[in-house]
């Protein structure tokens, strides 16, 4: 089993539509007023956004955690386009370096650093397969 995709419902498709793109997201697929997908800048994961029924307000349920390995120079250029963080780049307590924002319908973002600890920090269940 591989993952494939997150959808997030929007509310606002171009508000939406800008602000990933303003995060780096490259749009490959575009359906609108709905539906967009958009591919990481790094690897083939990929996000999608969707309007839906009962987008004028959705949940802000989600919680996107982008990984990068320059972090504070992402953080810095991201800043420079104009978004918003609502914590710089910060060393959290779980090991990681973590800055947090919001996406236009508040959905929480973290673009954080983790290193070996993302998936080896030192409370790694004793059974959990190394280096997974």
């Amino acid at each position: 089993m591989r993952f494939n995709h997150v959808t997030l419902i929007v509310s606002d498709f171009e508000r939406s539509k800008a602000f990933y793109r303003t995060l780096g997201l490259k749009q490959i697929v575009g359906a609108p007023p709905r539906y967009a997908r958009f591919v990481l800048p790094e690897g083939d994961a990929t996000l999608s956004i969707e309007v839906t029924d009962g987008s004028t307000n959705p949940p802000p349920t989600a919680q996107l955690f982008l990984e990068d390995d320059a972090l504070d120079e992402t953080g810095a250029a991201l800043k420079a386009r104009g978004l918003v963080f609502e914590q710089d780049p910060t060393d959290m307590s779980y090991l990681w370096r973590e800055a947090r924002l919001r996406d236009p319908d508040g959905h929480d973002i973290r673009i954080y650093y983790g290193g070996e600890n993302r998936l080896n920090p030192p409370w790694r269940l004793p059974d959990a397969e190394a280096g997974v």
